[in-house]
This record gives structure tokens, C-alpha cells and sequence, in this order.
């Protein structure tokens, strides 16, 4: 099994992820995605995940989602 690559995860990945409310949900849902993951690591993800508040529209812009970059771009430009 892979270990984590955070570049590469996809914006749901993170959403599902961010729903863990335990270390043994995480290592399961790591495993389905062919992910290895050990108990301290699942832990310390919960961790950082707990310190993380991200609405719906911010996941979006930081998985790629979504550009929000108007105020940036000329009139009539998009992304």
C-alpha cells in the first residue's frame, strides 16, 4: 500500500477525511483508498484536522475546485 502523497489528494478525499471522528475511521477509510496508515499517524491527521475549520467554498478554492480570483483578473476574464 501507498503511503499519503497531501498534493495529490482530491478535494473529496479530504472532505471524507475531515468527517473522521476517530483514528480507526481514518486507517479504514485510508485503507479503501489503498492508503497505509498507522494508528499514530491516523492520530496525528485528526490532530491537524481538528485545528482546520474549512467552509465548503474555501475546500473548494484549495483542492482546485473553484477560482475565486475576480478581484484579480480584468473584467471579462476567467480562470
Amino acid at each position: 500500500m501507498a503511503k499519503i502523497d497531501k498534493n495529490k489528494l482530491t478535494k473529496e478525499q479530504i472532505s471524507k477525511m475531515m468527517a473522521c471522528e476517530t483514528p480507526e475511521e481514518l486507517m479504514e477509510l485510508a485503507k479503501s483508498e489503498g492508503i497505509e496508515l498507522t494508528r499514530e499517524e491516523a492520530e496525528a491527521y485528526l490532530s491537524e484536522f481538528e485545528e482546520v475549520e474549512i467552509d465548503s467554498g474555501n475546500l473548494k478554492e484549495v483542492a482546485g475546485g473553484e477560482c475565486n480570483c475576480f478581484a484579480f483578473k480584468p473584467k471579462g476574464y476567467w480562470c
